[in-house]
């Protein structure tokens, strides 16, 4: 549990990278100042990173047994807004630790048991 919360929450931070600059730099580019390059370069990086969100995304709900309605499908609706992935992957953190404490990191529970 804890490898599939750590690789979705990377990814969920590139995803949300890529989309906030696609959507917030490329496209007023391509649109106010008539030079797509950007669009054209950030737009199948986000696409592919987002096919990798869904993926993850999907694989961590199963293993945390969250039903497919609401939590699965809010958890990968979260990439196709801007900042919505940095959101998601937080409520998604927190729900993870909440229900499978021992998801923590390896790290964190030492620490604790201090």
């Amino acid at each position: 549990m804890n490898a599939a919360l750590k690789r979705f929450r990377i990814v969920a931070w590139i995803v949300g990278t890529f989309l906030i600059g696609l959507v917030f730099v490329a496209m007023p580019l391509k649109y106010i100042g008539h030079n797509d390059v950007l669009v054209t370069v950030i737009s199948p990086i986000h696409g592919l990173c987002y096919m990798v969100y869904l993926v993850l995304g999907f694989h961590l709900a199963q293993q945390a047994g969250w039903k497919f309605w609401p939590h699965t499908v809010g958890l990968l609706l979260g990439g196709t807004v801007p900042i919505g992935s940095f959101f998601v992957e937080r409520w998604a953190h927190r729900r993870i630790l909440e229900e499978h404490p021992q998801a923590a990191d390896p790290k964190i529970r030492q620490e604790e048991r201090v």
